[in-house]
């Protein structure tokens, strides 16, 4: 079963950049579109960005989240990033990645421990 570990969060000002990275197990990785996720408190979990497997990669974005964020795969890494720009305190969340076989169902994999985003002066 694949594993997915995210890291890269942290404190960041209001206006600041964060680049998330999840390392994902297995060899069939490149074939399986990802998605970035988050959940803020009280909140439900959300898709904010994803991105599709295999040649191309087509991405497609949250309103809350587009023009700021860019979600990227390096398939020979096994990695998938979200590269965070001009963060908001509403940003603030445990980001999540997980992986989709069709990006029209929920996602397939087991949840991680996420990484926590804080953004806050």
């Amino acid at each position: 079963q694949v594993q997915l570990v995210e890291s890269g969060g942290g404190l960041v000002q209001p206006g600041g950049s964060l680049r998330l990275s999840c390392a994902a197990s297995g060899s069939l990785f490149s074939l399986y579109a990802m998605g970035w996720y988050r959940q803020a408190p009280g909140k439900q979990r959300e898709l904010v960005a994803s991105i599709t497997g295999g040649a191309g990669g087509s991405t497609n974005y949250a309103d809350s989240v587009k023009g700021r964020f860019t979600i990227s795969r390096d398939n020979a890494k096994n990695t998938v990033y979200l590269q965070m720009n001009s963060l908001k305190p509403e940003d603030t969340a445990v980001y999540y990645c997980n992986v989709h076989r069709s990006l029209s169902r929920p996602p397939v994999g087991p949840w991680g421990q996420g990484t926590q985003v804080t953004v806050s002066s």
